[in-house]
């Protein structure tokens, strides 16, 4: 599910502002009725700012909250069901909350469900309904949402096999800084699919997710510095992005292809070169919060 919690996290503190009267304020006004002050109570006790954290009282105000149409109550309380945090995990629960919420034109409820549809939790699975739901979300901006609507239609599910609307909804979400979207717009440019081919956009592309630590990027974006394709040929620069796929999220298949890769490349260069590459790429993974590749 999509992380809402620097918004929620603002609410929270914006609601016990209002009150004046801090935690204690918010809570008379909870008890008093007003869902507002159910949300903010809510949020305080499931974030623990305010008062001793307790996802059972979460729970409690955030039900209170969205029984009276707080779409982002309802929103909180879909995924509290959904991640099983003081309730007992209910997909069916989920999906319901987040319905609601969506009916109300929340972005990220409307994305939640469609996820719900396109996986078929708590729903029964129905490609259709997901891209409906991802459209409804991302037409209001939601890039994962952008991203996975792009998806669809690249791959004809749910709606009619489209490469040009995919790479529209990828370029919206690519334009956001959404890895995903950015590493499969690239794809797109260096295979013509819905765009006009053109490698020095594919490459550019995966260079934006490959900065994000987006380890498909990497291994592509190494493969076109290794054989020169829309970047100068530089296999230097090919070895630090093989490299450093290996010290993002590679499956044990693609670990192997990189790390052959990496070596291949490394051949074509002098010992000194490989020396101050490997220091480069061992910095760029500090610098990015990665672990460092071995030296």
């Amino acid at each position: 599910m999509v992380s809402t919690c620097v918004v929620l996290l603002s609410l929270t503190c914006a609601t016990l502002a209002q009150t004046g009267g801090g935690i204690e304020g918010l809570k008379a006004k909870a008890e008093s009725g007003e869902a507002k002050a159910q949300y903010g109570l809510a949020m305080a006790y499931a974030d623990g700012r305010g008062a001793q954290k307790d996802d059972l009282k979460a729970v409690f105000w955030f039900r209170k909250s969205a029984a009276q149409g707080n779409a982002q109550a309802e929103l909180k309380l879909g995924s509290m069901y959904y991640t099983g945090t003081g309730v007992t995990r209910d997909l069916l629960q989920a999906a319901a909350w987040f319905r609601k919420a969506a009916d109300q034109g929340d972005a990220s409820a409307q994305f939640n469900l469609g996820l719900s549809y396109e996986y078929g939790w708590g729903v029964q699975q129905d490609d259709a309904q997901a891209a409906l739901w991802y459209q409804r979300a991302a037409e209001q901006g939601h890039t994962s949402a952008e991203s996975r609507l792009g998806l669809l239609f690249y791959s004809g599910r749910g709606v009619p096999n489209d490469y040009s609307q995919a790479a529209i909804w990828y370029r919206k979400a690519a334009e956001q800084g959404f890895a995903e979207a950015q590493f499969n717009l690239g794809g797109m440019y260096l295979t013509g699919k819905g765009v006009q081919e053109d490698l020095a956009q594919a490459a550019m592309w995966f260079r934006k997710a490959a900065d994000q630590c987006d380890s498909d990027a990497q291994v592509f974006l190494g493969g076109m510095y290794a054989q020169g394709h829309g970047v100068p040929q530089d296999y230097a620069e090919a070895y630090m992005w093989f490299d450093l796929a290996m010290a993002c999220k590679l499956d044990r298949t693609h670990l192997e292809v990189a790390r052959h890769d990496r070596d291949a490349v490394a051949s074509h260069l002098s010992s000194a070169d490989l020396s101050r590459v490997q220091q480069r790429a061992h910095q760029w993974a500090e610098d990015h919060g990665f672990a460092k590749p071995a030296l």
